[in-house]
């Protein structure tokens, strides 16, 4: 290894996978860049085993035709730096955060490092702020709070893309739309789906509030690594140096940890999990706490990373760690998928933990905590019913059952079910909850209070 004009010329060791080793590693840094050059092509990577002996380099556009005897490395000196501006709403970018929608380049004055920059945890503020997506199910039941990290817990063949897309088009502030933006980082997706998203996102007339980060299915697994981090650090950007409320939405997690896992074979590192590396908490832990509020500003970042759990197994080390991390999750069913509702949120597995602190008067409603409880009761017990009634027979239901019966269709197809293009307020949400409860016995309303049932079941 020699130094030419300041930075480190070697030739290559041997390849794997998506990795390239060198000899020696005197003054390389951990996560520093590089550029691999051969055959007059220079393809970005970074270091990620910087020991004495032996240097090791993801390269992000691939390995494919690189020759140890033919291939030179230069290392730059700095970390994986990408363009933040805040005219980069309303464009679309791969995961270096280059332009893809055929516009120029952003013209940004300042460069950070995609790992951003750790909060002190002593400054951070609670969240506390109602985030509106428009969608029934996770506004009246597990509301979004403006700084919380949600995840989507979904499955193969389930609506999630559909899903996603809404809440990129409808998430809004109430009342402070100007300061709003939503960045939407798409990791391993197949080309004809990210031209689903950004046509939708589009010809709503969202994406001048939206920056889209993509990553292509047929582009190296290993660039999915940072195409989360590169929409975080916008993110940071517009929330801290812009004041501005921030939702990320980022889809398919599932895909970033599979990469992570490609990865981390390829390294020789020893398996844990299903084969994923032992650090797999850390490292999601390292995107999801990137979501949150700083006090004394006014900005915030809020996160729903969508996943899509591989058999179904919500045991799986993916979404296992991911409960682990966040403050809740959003789970979608494959009964209600067959029985034609969308979205197919299940509303009793789902579970916001911070959504408490979100609602009530000032923020939504003051009958909204109250509300949401009665539903959650009177549809639990409706799932409990439909186990006997496949047991005995519906007929042979108590007619009070009978009715609960018919509360659940009703909830399931009104409530939960809606539009893919159907953006209700947290008002139209309420009211159609309390038209809901209007099936059953007043005396079973026991967790609303009299003169909540006075107002509203009229």
């Amino acid at each position: 290894m020699m130094r030419e004009s300041g930075r480190f010329q070697c030739g290559l060791k041997s390849v794997s996978g998506a990795l390239v080793f060198l000899e020696g590693g005197a003054g390389v840094s951990y996560g520093e860049m590089v550029e691999v050059i051969a055959d007059g092509r220079v393809r970005p990577g970074r270091v990620l085993i910087a020991g004495r002996e032996t240097v090791a380099i993801e390269v992000y556009e691939g390995t494919e035709g690189l020759s140890p005897s033919e291939t030179r490395v230069r290392f730059l000196a700095h970390g994986l730096e990408v363009p933040v501006a805040e005219e980069m709403l309303g464009r679309t970018f791969d995961s270096f955060g280059r332009a893809l929608d055929g516009g120029p380049e952003p013209l940004a004055r300042e460069w950070r490092d995609v790992n951003g920059a750790a909060i002190n945890p002593a400054m951070r503020a609670y969240p506390r702020d109602f985030l509106q997506t428009g969608i029934s199910a996770i506004d009246g039941m597990n509301t979004l709070v403006r700084g919380q990290k949600l995840p989507i817990f979904s499955a193969s063949g389930l609506p999630h893309n559909r899903l996603a897309a809404q809440i990129v088009r409808q998430a809004e502030v109430p009342g402070e739309r100007a300061g709003f933006a939503v960045i939407f980082a798409i990791v391993g997706a197949s080309r004809d789906v990210a031209e689903m998203f950004r046509r939708s996102v589009e010809e709503s007339g969202a994406l001048g509030r939206v920056a889209m980060f993509v990553n292509f299915a047929d582009d190296p697994a290993v660039e999915r690594l940072i195409t989360p981090r590169t929409a975080l650090t916008l993110a940071e950007h517009l929330a801290f140096d812009r004041a501005m409320h921030v939702l990320v939405v980022i889809t398919d997690m599932t895909q970033y940890c599979e990469a992570l896992r490609e990865v981390a074979s390829a390294k020789g590192e020893v398996p844990s999990r299903k084969g994923f590396p032992g650090y797999l908490y850390s490292d999601l832990a390292s995107i999801y706490e990137r979501a949150g509020r700083i006090r004394d500003r006014e900005g915030s970042i809020t996160q729903v990373p969508i996943l899509t759990m591989p058999n179904d197994d919500i045991t799986h080390p993916i979404p296992d760690l991911t409960g682990y991390i966040t403050e809740g999750q959003i789970v979608l069913e494959r009964e209600l998928d067959r029985g034609d509702i969308y979205p197919p949120i299940n509303v009793l597995p789902s579970l916001s933990r911070l959504m408490s602190d979100g609602i009530g008067q000032g923020r939504t409603r003051d009958d909204h905590a109250h509300l949401s409880n009665q539903l959650y009761s009177a549809y639990a017990y409706t799932r409990r019913i439909r186990m006997l009634a496949a047991i005995i027979g519906e007929e042979e239901l108590s007619a009070r059952d009978k009715m609960y019966l018919e509360f659940g269709r009703r909830f399931e197809s009104e409530f939960v079910g809606q539009g893919a293009e159907e953006n209700r307020s947290i008002e139209q949400t309420l009211d159609r909850g309390w038209e809901m409860l209007k099936l059953l016995p007043t005396a079973d309303l026991t967790r609303v209070s009299e003169q909540e049932i006075a107002a509203h079941l009229k």
